[in-house]
């Protein structure tokens, strides 16, 4: 006859009561945590479902406030930043037009897009020794050949568009259903190529005016332009008549291939414009952003874009700009919306660039948009 051992059915419950016990904790440490993750968390939940709240309510003021007080991104654990931030989204967005034509003004004196974005026959005559934007020593003698490649004058003026959207390609965009509220826009700007085909434009959109493309994309992808050519057309063409503009004195590494681009559009009779960032704008943009606390190598081609939209448009729309691991819900995202693909460490200060562009939208510069979209 065999006997049972009673001390295996203790094990066994005692095995059970320990893991209850766990869980219980777990749920328990759990839930202080969320009633302790903000100030004010359950009654900011209530308020949240009240409704959005008109921008100039006192609740709104004070929660642009809980941002704006925090004057350098380590004051507050990335987790307060977080909560600060989802609070705000209660509130409707609204220009403050004093505060942003005191931040464009400012723009205007420091940096001056629509008379020196681009390299035109205007602001760079022929002749001219162009210096570069990180190579100081380096100098580009404009011929006639280059001349010629260059606009006239800048072919946009301060202010020219009434609603614009600058699209990074952060994973903040995915599943954000912000296609519609960006092709609304009266001018699209896009960074580096970026995929736009159907399986992403409910989130991204489809609608482009400017789309920035980096010398290094063309020299990995498309082997310099020396061969693969029409391939690097075809995927201009997914822009339709979008601009093409090409950091091309930035170093001199990048000079004969972005000119080559010119050449390829040309051959092909596109009818794509091509134009290149004039180098003493990229400087003083630089050394504009340094004087806020934005300390990089350089500083990302959405910031850039972002500051000459500042200038050429009333309203301007950031999508995509999001520089952490997880959304303001606390939900882990892949850095871009087409791929996990992580930038070089050091060089570019993303998070102090977000930081920056959530104290413009708390002051009414701009708007970060960083939920989900519904427009239309």
């Amino acid at each position: 006859m065999r006997y049972a051992d009673p001390s295996a059915n203790r094990d066994l419950l005692g095995n059970r009561t320990l893991l209850f016990i766990f869980i219980c904790a777990f749920a328990l440490v759990t839930l202080l945590q969320q009633i302790l993750y903000g100030r004010n968390y359950i009654k900011r939940y209530f308020e949240f479902y009240e409704g959005p709240l008109e921008y100039n309510s006192t609740r709104c003021q004070e929660l642009r406030n809980e941002i704006l007080e925090v004057k350098v991104l380590s004051m507050v654990k990335q987790s307060e930043l977080f909560d600060r931030w989802r609070s705000l989204q209660m509130c409707k967005w609204a220009m403050n037009i004093s505060e942003a034509n005191q931040f464009k003004s400012t723009l205007s004196r420091c940096c001056n897009a629509p008379s020196f974005l681009f390299t035109t026959q205007k602001n760079t005559p022929l002749g001219t020794k162009l210096k570069y934007e990180v190579d100081s020593s380096g100098i580009y003698h404009i011929n006639q050949e280059i001349f010629r490649m260059f606009p006239k004058d800048m072919p946009y003026y301060r202010s020219q568009f009434k609603k614009c959207a600058v699209v990074g390609n952060g994973g903040i965009l995915k599943n954000s259903r912000c296609g519609r509220e960006i092709n609304s826009a009266d001018f699209v700007f896009r960074c580096n190529l970026p995929p736009i085909s159907e399986k992403y434009t409910v989130d991204v959109g489809v609608k482009t005016d400017v789309v920035t493309v980096n010398p290094s994309i063309i020299t990995e992808r498309f082997h310099k332009l020396e061969k693969w050519r029409r391939p690097f057309y075809r995927v201009l063409q997914v822009y339709e008549n979008a601009s093409v503009l090409l950091p091309a004195f930035y170093n001199t590494r990048n000079t004969d291939v972005s000119i080559r681009v010119k050449y390829v559009l040309d051959d092909f009779q596109s009818q794509q414009a091509v134009y290149y960032f004039h180098p003493q704008y990229l400087v003083n943009v630089s050394r504009y952003w340094l004087s806020l606390g934005v300390r990089a190598k350089r500083i990302s081609t959405g910031l850039i874009l972002a500051t000459a939209a500042l200038e050429l448009c009333e309203e301007v729309h950031l999508f995509g700009f999001w520089a952490f691991p997880m959304n303001p819900s606390g939900l882990y995202i892949t850095h871009h919306y087409y791929d996990n693909v992580k930038p070089r460490p050091g060089f570019h200060a993303m998070p102090s660039e977000i930081f920056n562009f959530l104290h413009l939208h708390s002051r009414g510069v701009l708007r970060v948009h960083t939920g989900t979209c519904s427009c239309c």
